[in-house]
């Protein structure tokens, strides 16, 4: 087992941190959060240096990288104080296309989304009723002549209003005419241009400026190219994405927790009370080494996962135990971090409240860290079923 990386992967990161740090400092970003404003430019800029078409192959303008080398660009995000949840979609969204689509949709999609002429970024699952139980939805896509008609209504859309491209899960067949629950639903793409009659949507303030939205769908008109893969096999195309976006997560938590847990250190170190920096302190000193420890446990665990993805085996285990662990100690992270600066850590300057604010949402999205203990309990501890 070799745990480090190799000099391209080395060189990768020194590249994105390098990027970040000279052109979207943290001021960037407490200005963007203030003005609850979508990070175009960053985005604009991140799909100019090929770092967005990572994970697509060369033969279709990408640049061919694995799973740990698009966890590494997203983690280096993070780490330097920045939000790569405001474009992560774009890295692994396209993966319906590239792993189910037809060989004609991915000529006609993938090199524009690599060179940034076309944006996929939203994915439109979750529904009002269904929740996390996507067997569930009710939207539904009735054949016609020319393809498909969709009416629905869809929740936590996010970046609706930056993407040229959105994927849609609907039933093909509604729930109760399926033998198997899973049964019945496929996944469509959707051009935001050409096919836009038929949607409309509302913003959901968030504490997160995500630009999330309630989507309601009424005799959207979507042609028969646009079928991703089988009809009703759409759940199916889902879990194959699963395990890549939850190692993604995990890098994106990695890296809040460890801009959280360095600014606290750096604040330990030099401020100065009774005489003494407050770092000398064991009350201080000992949260912040916890948390070191468990942030590296993640990390491994991330390591481990993204190496089993990038193989083509089986990781299942290890991405949901990688989102697990990752999200709480970012969560963890940041919470040590507020209190080891006190007062300043709540102020917007400090960036910290800002990350807790930011790290908060990856315990409960996009999947709930209880569903994953669910999932250890049944498939790894082998407990019974408790849903």
């Amino acid at each position: 087992m070799n745990f480090e990386l190799t000099e391209e992967q080395e060189l990768i990161r020194k590249k994105i941190r390098d990027f970040c740090e000279t052109r979207y400092p943290n001021s960037h970003w407490r200005d963007l959060d203030r003005r609850k404003e979508y990070p175009e430019e960053f985005v604009r800029d991140l799909t100019t240096e090929g770092f967005l078409s990572c994970l697509i192959p060369q033969e279709y303008g990408g640049s061919g990288l694995g799973i740990l080398e698009a966890s590494i660009i997203l983690e280096e995000i993070n780490h330097s104080g920045g939000n790569s949840a405001a474009c992560h979609a774009q890295i692994y969204t396209m993966g319906a296309v590239l792993r189910h689509g037809s060989e004609e949709q991915k000529r006609r999609y993938l090199p524009k989304i690599a060179k940034g002429d076309l944006r996929l970024q939203s994915f439109a699952i979750t529904e009002p009723q269904a929740g996390i139980d996507t067997t569930r939805i009710q939207t539904l896509a009735t054949r016609s002549d020319d393809g498909y008609v969709i009416n629905g209504h869809k929740v936590f859309t996010s970046r609706l209003q930056h993407s040229d491209l959105m994927l849609l899960l609907a039933r093909t067949t509604p729930y109760e005419q399926v033998e198997k629950k899973t049964d019945g639903m496929s996944i469509f793409l959707v051009d935001l241009h050409k096919n836009s009659q038929g949607i409309r949507f509302n913003p959901i303030e968030t504490m997160l400026n995500h630009e999330t939205n309630e989507l309601f769908m009424e005799n959207l008109i979507v042609p028969r190219e646009n079928l991703i893969g089988k009809e009703g096999d759409g759940f199916r195309y889902i879990l194959d994405s699963i395990n890549a976006e939850r190692i993604l997560i995990a890098s994106e938590c990695i890296g809040d927790a460890m801009f959280c847990l360095q600014r606290a250190v750096e604040y330990a170190k030099s401020r100065i009370v009774f005489d003494r920096p407050i770092g000398k302190n064991q009350g201080v000193q000992f949260p912040l080494a916890s948390v070191y420890a468990k942030i590296q446990a993640a990390d491994l665990m991330r390591y481990k996962a993204a190496s089993l993805f990038d193989l083509g085996k089986p990781c299942g285990n290890e991405a949901n135990l990688a989102k697990l662990l990752s999200s709480e100690a970012s969560v963890e992270a940041a919470n040590v971090a507020m209190t080891t600066l006190g007062g300043y850590g709540m102020t917007k300057d400090a960036d910290v409240e800002r990350k807790l604010r930011e790290s908060r949402l990856f315990v409960v999205a996009p999947i709930p860290n209880n569903m994953i203990l669910s999932y250890i309990a049944e498939h790894i501890l082998s407990l019974p079923r408790s849903y």
